[in-house]
């Protein structure tokens, strides 16, 4: 196998000892015959075998790693490393999900590939250029492993720049999809957008904070003289408040800035027979900025039972931390403002830049500038199928906090 060499500066390889997977450019002595795409083998300062990686000179992180064994990265490698993380998934809830990662990057030790399955459709990302070279192949390899036959590319996010690659999107395998994809989650119908929706068409690491709220709203609504009511900031599809109420228990109040995403929390709820054309089902889509709302309520004087908080990212590197830190304080501070005396605050950061104590931090400011009190009733992450590699901290990017506050 005719690959390039990356020699590791002195005193600089302990990282890579312990795989971490990303090697930067200031830890880099030289490299020899380095492709922009391809792979390198990666040695010490004494020319021993640490790792084989992947190249591209564009980007900060130059190497990726992608075995720390003297191995073959081929067709064979790629089918073995695709069993193992489709077979890791097959738990005792497959049978009760229609839709999961399979893939998490490099948390399941396959750096810059990402694939979602939704229904017997599958969605391929493709973050850097090694794995934008062969997707094809690893099309393939899925195919061979898993018999998919239906696979759609979403390789159109902005960490595809960093590498010096464009946008892509389209049919990998089985051409066209549907405009929507029908998938059920813990009892709940969702219509997906694989083709034009956020991410991949859902947000499938929000799955099991989905059913915790539903499940706190379900303790709320016993005994309630009136519908428990529940403001759903950067709703998109409406995911919380389709499993939180979907069939008209609560009232909810859901704020996105897209017109489009909430046509699709609207089918959402009529999915689930809640229609918010009825007079009688109480749901609210409202086209506005979540500041801009935020402030209106308060404004308004209105008080909610629950606030979910699940912004976008706000932080893409390290010179962001402090604006977006702003953002998430002006957010939660607002937020415990409306809530009612021992009200729930379900919040988030999908920032990676924005660590878990950071955002603790963060929140626990807003809630002091509030003048109310808390408790964490839970720590919240991403679902099981979004594992996060033991030496790759970074990998935990969506971190949240359930609040009961006075």
């Amino acid at each position: 196998m005719s690959v390039g060499l990356v020699q590791i500066k002195r005193g600089r390889e302990k990282p890579i000892r312990n795989r971490h997977p990303w090697i930067y450019s200031g830890a880099i002595a030289h490299a020899e015959s380095a492709v922009d795409g391809e792979l390198v083998t990666v040695v010490d300062h004494k020319n021993r075998f640490l790792a084989r990686g992947c190249w591209n000179s564009k980007s900060q992180i130059q190497a990726r790693i992608m075995t720390w064994h003297d191995e073959p990265v081929d067709d064979a490698w790629w089918r073995r490393m695709l069993q193992r993380a489709i077979k890791e998934r097959a738990g005792a809830d497959a049978g009760e999900l229609s839709a999961r990662r399979l893939v998490n990057a490099e948390n399941d030790f396959m750096p810059g590939l990402i694939i979602d399955r939704y229904a017997d459709w599958h969605v391929l990302v493709a973050q850097t250029l090694f794995i934008d070279k062969r997707k094809e192949r690893i099309v393939d390899a899925l195919a061979a492993v898993s018999g998919a036959d239906k696979i759609y590319e979403r390789s159109d996010i902005d960490a595809r720049a960093k590498e010096g690659l464009q946008p892509a999107a389209g049919a990998l395998r089985g051409g066209a999809p549907p405009s929507l994809i029908d998938i059920e989650e813990n009892g709940v119908c969702f219509g997906v957008d694989i083709r034009g929706g956020h991410k991949t068409g859902f947000y499938l690491d929000q799955r099991d904070n989905r059913r915790a709220l539903a499940e706190l709203a379900n303790r709320i609504r016993e005994g309630a003289q009136a519908k428990p009511r529940l403001l759903n900031l950067f709703s998109y599809s409406g995911g919380f408040a389709v499993s939180a109420g979907g069939t008209g228990g609560i009232h909810s109040i859901n704020v996105d800035s897209s017109y489009a995403a909430l046509e699709l929390a609207e089918a959402n709820f009529k999915r689930n027979g809640c229609d918010p054309d009825r007079r009688g089902d109480a749901v609210e889509l409202i086209q506005a900025d979540a500041f801009d709302y935020l402030r209106h309520c308060l404004d308004e004087r209105l008080t909610f039972d629950m606030i979910v908080l699940d912004p976008p990212k706000f932080a893409g590197s390290k010179a962001h931390v402090q604006r977006a830190a702003r953002g998430y304080k002006n957010l939660n501070l607002n937020a415990c403002k409306l809530l009612k005396e021992g009200g729930y605050l379900m919040t988030f950061s999908c920032s990676g830049v924005i660590t878990r104590d950071l955002f603790q931090k963060i929140v626990f400011g807003a809630l002091v500038d509030s003048g109310r009190e808390a408790q964490v009733v839970a720590q919240l992450g991403a679902a099981a199928d979004h594992p996060v590699a033991l030496t790759f901290p970074e990998g935990e990017y969506l971190k949240g906090l359930l609040l009961r506050v006075y």
